[in-house]
């Protein structure tokens, strides 16, 4: 992507913030958005397809990507906060996108990346102790249920603790997790 056009999908970005600092998402217009940023229908199109492509960019953008970069299991509670870190200095927007109609594919994307990281936790953490395939992905599915959902239901009541709280809350949770898949008593499935 060349600089002018990730410059223009900021201003763009930046104009849909503005917008849905007064607005609900759904009531939010294309025109609404050029508006705001002094630009055309044609130019927003250009870059999005609508206004959903352009809320998963954002969120892909400044949640999905820092979140998923470099992420290991030695990071991953340092970049947990940096992300609910964002989330909160930006309450309003992500309350607003987080309750869109559209909000299922960022918690799709959020959900995968934390699966991705508990398999290869599991997979670190048991060393040359052969894991189930379908155990390990169940286990990793669950626990990613667990963060995901405590993050958007964080989101949704408002964002009341606060980031480093809500971090150590999930960390604990996952060094538990890492007790146990390092213990002889990591179950198989009985199936």
């Amino acid at each position: 992507m060349s600089e002018t056009s990730s410059a223009t999908k900021k201003v763009i970005a930046d104009g849909f913030r503005s917008v849905m600092e007064r607005k609900s998402f759904e009531k939010i217009t294309i025109a609404d958005i050029t508006d705001q940023c002094g630009l055309n229908r044609q130019t927003f199109y250009y870059h999005f397809q609508d206004k959903y492509d352009l809320l998963n960019w954002i969120l892909y953008t400044e949640v999905i990507m820092p979140f998923a970069e470099d992420l290991n299991i030695d990071n991953w509670n340092e970049k947990l906060l940096q992300i609910l870190s964002i989330v909160r200095d930006n309450s309003r927007f992500y309350s607003n996108a987080f309750n869109a109609a559209h909000g299922d594919e960022f918690r799709q994307y959020l959900f995968n990346v934390i699966t991705e990281l508990f398999c290869d936790m599991t997979d670190r953490l048991v060393g040359d102790e052969p894991v189930n395939p379908n155990d390990k992905q169940f286990i990793a599915e669950f626990l990613s249920y667990g963060v995901t959902g405590s993050i958007i239901k964080w989101v949704r009541t408002g964002m009341k603790t606060s980031p480093e709280a809500t971090a150590k809350y999930i960390q604990i949770i996952i060094n538990n997790f890492r007790q146990f898949a390092t213990s002889k008593n990591f179950p198989a499935c009985p199936v």
